[in-house]
């Protein structure tokens, strides 16, 4: 046991040592005396460093900080207690280290000092006096410094200038904010001030925390930290969205309104990445909720800048099942899946689609046909209008194309035989109702086929074959509305007689009929 005998006494948690929220304390005058680090906390953060987590790292240099206090008089510090064992190193996430540390300032008489809320109130209801560091919201971070109204997303990296790109989506340039290189303890500090505020703040999360990258939501910045060994070097890159837009923003055609009000739900927005997909479907999200519809997200991470009465779910904190089941039970009238990716997302927005749930799916696609063949391959295509009834095709913040999707049987555009009609999905100009692809069976392959393609191809070799019945032995060539018709000079003295039945040709088909003479 050790003896601290009128001095204060300080022990904090893991928690707080994370968002370096000590040495702020000491540096302000709100903690004086001595602080005591449990050999526990120092083990979990240890495994946290060893592991590549940011948490770890961000600790372990506000130990270092505290220590450089120390030697300025400021406070006392001293390093107590056992080493934890294996098993409570791994028990942290349930709560075995926090345990530890609580038990140990019961015990000597300290104040504990943490800014997890949960610690705190079994301190208290313990009797351990407690110092609770809220969240706090006013905090500037350094990388916003390197934004401006007109700034995408910034790019950090050590041994480079930081760069940003400005403008808008698919109309942006890419410029230098400094002509000096940054260097890796630059890089790491700014990466350890987003990990730390990210832990306090309320409106930060991290997301993802692995050996070589994290990846944080704070405010409306997303940012992702790369560092040795996934990357060569350390590497930040932040985005912001540039403007917060509606859906009445987008001037969409009424048909299309109607069609989102009454008829869309199951819906695809696709596009290139950084087109303004997810910009979209929060606009329409924003736009469900205003009609008294509940609507809620899955994202991997949460960069939706929703009003509250939309719940945000992340995907990196429950399991695909555990998602599943929640939505099932809570029935929201739509679910925004942003972004599907894998073969458990395509799972999830198919099975709460056919439950019923209006699903908006954001996927990355170069066409809109593209977004629909990455379910051709998971669901049968007589199943596809069912789950999917409107594509949103989005390309530099606008909606390009829309698409509908419908099911019939007839005989496929191309093909002749009668007894080779079967289902059929067409997929549709949802504003001009022009057919633009037909999706099938074909023996054992299922064929997606561009109808414009397959009829002008019909188009050209009927043509082909009424200029060779009128001039047997003729060469014909067609490219756009101009048709080549090459004669051997045996058949020039016919030529004079079939010119009318090649007018009569070029009026009914709409044609230019050139003649060239050959041979």
């Amino acid at each position: 046991m050790y003896s601290f005998e009128h001095v204060p006494v300080y022990v904090p948690d893991t928690s707080v040592l994370v968002e370096g929220a000590v040495s702020r304390l000491v540096k302000d005058g709100k903690i004086r005396g001595k602080v005591v680090i449990h050999k526990a906390v120092i083990a979990e953060l240890e495994s946290q460093a060893n592991k590549g987590k940011a948490t770890g790292h961000a600790g372990l240099d506000e130990i270092k900080r505290l220590r450089e206090l120390a030697k300025q008089g400021l406070i006392e510090i001293e390093i107590v207690g056992q080493r934890p064992s294996i098993h409570d190193i791994r028990g942290a996430h349930y709560g075995t280290i926090d345990a530890l540390i609580r038990d140990y300032a019961y015990e000597i008489g300290a104040t504990l000092v943490t800014a997890d809320r949960v610690q705190a109130l079994v301190a208290e209801a313990m009797g351990v006096g407690v110092v609770y560091v809220q969240p706090r919201r006013e905090e500037k971070l350094r990388i916003e410094d390197f934004f401006d109204e007109n700034t995408m997303s910034v790019h950090i990296k050590e041994g480079s200038p930081p760069r940003a790109k400005k403008g808008t989506p698919g109309n942006w340039i890419l410029v230098d904010l400094s002509s000096k290189p940054m260097s890796r303890e630059e890089v790491e500090m700014i990466a350890r001030e987003i990990v730390e505020v990210a832990r306090r703040r309320p409106d930060g999360f991290i997301e993802i925390d692995r050996a070589g990258s994290t990846i944080v939501q704070l405010g409306s910045y997303r940012i992702v930290i790369t560092r040795p060994p996934l990357s060569e070097g350390w590497e930040i890159t932040a985005v912001r969205p540039v403007k917060r837009l509606r859906l009445e923003d987008y001037k969409l055609p009424s048909k299309l309104l109607r069609r989102l009000d009454e008829r869309a739900e199951g819906i695809l927005i696709a596009g290139a990445p950084g087109m303004g997909k997810t910009t979209f479907a929060q606009a329409l999200a924003e736009y469900y909720a205003s009609k008294g519809k509940v609507v809620k997200t899955i994202e991997s991470p949460r960069d939706m800048l929703l009003p509250p009465d939309i719940t945000q779910y992340s995907k990196n904190y429950a399991d695909v099942g555990e998602l599943h089941d929640i939505l099932l039970l809570s029935r929201p009238d739509y679910t925004v899946f942003d972004e599907l990716r894998d073969d458990q997302d395509f799972r999830l927005y198919i099975d709460l689609r056919l439950a019923g749930i209006g699903m908006i799916g954001v996927v990355h696609a170069t066409t809109p046909i593209d977004a629909v063949q990455r379910f051709i391959r998971r669901v049968d295509i007589g199943m596809l209008p069912s789950i999917i009834d409107t594509v949103i095709f989005v390309d530099r913040g606008r909606v390009e194309k829309v698409y509908e999707l419908r099911m019939t049987v007839k005989l496929p555009t191309g093909l002749r035989e009668a007894d080779l009609a079967r289902p059929v999905v067409e997929v549709r100009d949802a504003l001009t109702d022009e057919l633009a692809y037909e999706i099938y069976t074909f023996g054992e392959q299922t064929v997606v086929v561009p109808v414009k393609e397959v009829t002008t191809s019909a188009y050209n070799e009927k043509i082909k074959r009424l200029i060779e019945r009128i001039i047997p032995g003729a060469e014909v060539e067609i490219r756009d509305n101009l048709v080549m018709v090459h004669v051997p000079r045996i058949a020039a003295k016919t030529l004079m007689k079939k010119m009318k039945k090649l007018k009569k040709l070029e009026d009914k088909y709409g044609v230019t009929i050139r003649v060239n003479m050959i041979g």
